[in-house]
């Protein structure tokens, strides 16, 4: 029987997902407006937020939520992290890869997480000691042993292009060792596609805490292991990622972790 938290954040997940399956058909309407450079949120990202928290408060009116567009609202023990459209740049183009993202968070720590990918209608959740699920099946990362035949995700630093430098060093070495590298742009299904084992592993810099606080939940409960490029549990909060089966996280490590510790991270 799922946590009753899963199930607030899988109706909540459902919600946003029917606003992005709907707008979809009419993209060329929906108002688009500038964060910052690189970054863009739309009408469609609002709305989602807006429907998530709804339904977070309509069971928890007194949890704190922190959403990528609409900042921490409310404080206390309990903290939900949301994202409402990850992947927003591919659902204003019509690209089919895009999810929403949403954890609980319950005195500093990840108890529970859902990512859902309204497109292929691929529900994956989970709770902390309870396992991964992808529409109520149990999953695991890859069983994949070693580098070679590996194939990764990763993520530009489209945020933080000035540490373009830093990141094409850390892609060159990973990608001579592995059989290729994919690039998707949706930081919660690379991780959720990790936990289940289709992707070997993953690494991303310039993350926020709405982008990796659902996934890396997900990777742990299924087996796998994540920290930040300097080994750090703490990923919500370091600014990088990196997510793999225990046997490739070493391997990993000795590719990223020079180039990473010279350029003073």
């Amino acid at each position: 029987m799922p946590h009753p938290a899963i199930n607030i954040a899988t109706e909540a997940a459902h919600a946003a997902g029917e606003i992005m399956r709907r707008r979809l058909r009419n993209l060329e309407s929906v108002p688009v407006a500038r964060k910052a450079r690189h970054d863009y949120v739309s009408e469609v990202d609002q709305a989602c937020e807006a429907a998530i928290v709804k339904e977070i408060h309509r069971f928890h009116p007194d949890h704190a939520i922190l959403g990528e567009e609409g900042g921490q609202r409310g404080e206390g023990d309990v903290v939900w992290i949301v994202d409402p459209l990850d992947g927003t740049s591919n659902y204003l183009h019509g690209f089919p890869h895009f999810a929403v993202s949403i954890a609980q968070q319950v005195r500093g720590r990840v108890e529970h997480a859902v990512v859902y990918d309204p497109l292929r209608d691929e529900l994956f959740t989970a709770s902390r000691g309870k396992g991964a699920y992808l529409n109520a099946q149990r999953i695991r990362v890859s069983q994949r042993k070693d580098l070679e035949g590996a194939i990764l995700a990763t993520a530009f630093p489209f945020r933080e292009r000035q540490s373009m430098p830093l990141y094409t060093k850390i892609f060159s070495s990973v990608f001579r060792k592995v059989e290729d590298i994919r690039r998707t742009g949706a930081a919660a299904l690379d991780l959720a596609w990790t936990a289940a084992g289709r992707l070997d592993g993953y690494f991303e810099i310039g993350v926020k805490p709405w982008d990796v606080a659902a996934g890396a939940l997900l990777v742990r409960e299924a087996g796998g292991v994540v920290t930040d490029l300097g080994g750090d549990d703490d990923v919500e909060h370091a600014g990088s990622v990196l997510a793999a089966p225990f046997k490739l996280t070493t391997p990993l490590r000795r590719l990223i972790t020079p180039h990473w510790t010279a350029d003073g991270d």
